[in-house]
């Protein structure tokens, strides 16, 4: 009987060979920058906690007694003020009193935000807010707040009139009320119009993407040696 002897196995290295350099790098698009973007500053739960947690007097002042006619007395005196310039004439003296009391208005409720006072009581709900949106608390509509879009346009119409509808004067009154109205209207409520602004809305994006194969890799140089199996483990 002829005796079957075990075949011989040839050692098996399996020694992993190099990995051929992957790039993880990947090929993004840089952040682009829009000439006009527009921005809702959003209103969350917790802030409307913290603007009810004190009073806010930087808006309530607004509705006090004596705050509607401090407008009227604060353009007459500048218009007593203007006059008094040597050689002014009425036209441009009506021209000036509507533009600075419509830049003053501009500066005053919708450039600034925050409140001067006492923000740490309110947990900061107020910095991206102006005095605009605080007044009642951004409803709309309310008497307040049609008191102040009616000033400039009877201080534009008596304006138009004192300056004879000199079409140059009358230009420049309209650009600078609507520029001054705009902010006003409940459409803009809450909404920030920014120039050449850069794209902030996350990471950049992936336009070609290259990963990794899957699993970690194995150390070539050093660590634990290659197994080599040969016959002997048969045995």
């Amino acid at each position: 009987m002829q005796s079957h002897r075990p075949t011989a196995i040839q050692p098996l290295d399996i020694t992993p060979q190099p990995r051929s350099s992957l790039s993880t790098s990947m090929n993004s698009r840089g952040r682009s920058s829009s000439l006009l973007k527009v921005e809702h500053v959003g209103s969350s739960t917790v802030e409307d906690l913290d603007q009810n947690t004190y009073v806010n007097n930087n808006a309530n002042w607004v509705d006090a007694k004596g705050a509607w006619l401090i407008h009227v007395v604060l353009i007459c005196v500048g218009k007593i003020i203007i006059d008094a310039i040597p050689g002014m004439e009425p036209q441009v003296s009506w021209t000036l009193v509507n533009l600075v009391y419509l830049a003053l208005s501009y500066l005053m409720f919708h450039w600034v935000t925050g409140i001067p006072f006492q923000s740490d009581m309110h947990g900061g709900a107020y910095d991206d807010l102006t005095l605009w949106e605080q007044i009642d608390d951004g409803a709309q509509y309310t008497p307040a707040k049609k008191w102040l879009f009616s000033v400039p346009c009877v201080l534009f119409l008596a304006s138009t009139h004192y300056t004879n509808y000199n079409p140059w004067l009358f230009a420049v009154n309209l650009c600078a009320l609507v520029f001054a109205l705009l902010p006003k209207l409940p459409q803009l409520h809450r909404q920030r119009v920014r120039f050449l602004a850069d794209d902030r809305s996350g990471a950049s994006t992936p336009v070609t993407l290259s990963f990794p194969p899957s699993g970690a890799s194995t150390p070539v140089n050093g660590g634990t040696p290659p197994v080599i199996i040969t016959e002997s483990h048969f045995r």
